[in-house]
This record gives structure tokens, C-alpha cells and sequence, in this order.
């Protein structure tokens, strides 16, 4: 599926990645937190990114996130392609 990536300190890239627990896992490095944006889309992170420390990697939507993040399109309960025209790399870039 097509996700935007955001790592901290660099600028957000759209990439093609697998839609299993275990390719999201791998990205945010460890557990993930799935946290609902508007216009039918997610954003995911490290669930204990701020206890392990990460490094700060802005603001979305007005909460503020450490270590890589994802944003994903979702359709019901289910994680999709995200379209990098909704307007989502701007939010990364600038949150």
C-alpha cells in the first residue's frame, strides 16, 4: 500500500509498503499507536516512542510525535492507500 513516511530530521516520502502488522511494526520500530485524522486517514507511530526516547519529529494535526511516522489512507476499519494530494505531506512538513 502507498503510505507517506516521515522520519525524524528528514523531509516525508511517499513509499510502498506492506499492509501487515509486521511491515508497519518494522517502520516505527516496535508497537504501533494508530491515530485517526480527518479525511479518511491515519497516522501511526511507535507506541512507546516517548519512553524509548525517540527523537521529536514535529507536530501532526496539533500533537506533537517522536520517531518515524506513517500516514495511511483508511477505508472502514481497514488501512489503504494514502493519496499524497490530500494535503498530508504539508501537514508533516509543517504540523
Amino acid at each position: 500500500m502507498k503510505a507517506i513516511r516521515k522520519k525524524p530530521g528528514c523531509e516525508p516520502e511517499l513509499i510502498d509498503i506492506d499492509n501487515t502488522l509486521a511491515a508497519l511494526q518494522t517502520e516505527v520500530e516496535g508497537y504501533i499507536e494508530v491515530i485517526t485524522l480527518p479525511y479518511g486517514a491515519a497516522l501511526i507511530c511507535n507506541e512507546e516512542g516517548r519512553i524509548l526516547g525517540l527523537s521529536d519529529n514535529g507536530r501532526v494535526c496539533g500533537v506533537d510525535v517522536v520517531g518515524t511516522v506513517l500516514i495511511v489512507g483508511t477505508k472502514g476499519e481497514e488501512f489503504c492507500d494514502v493519496s499524497p494530494i490530500d494535503g498530508f505531506v504539508e501537514v508533516l512538513r509543517h504540523g
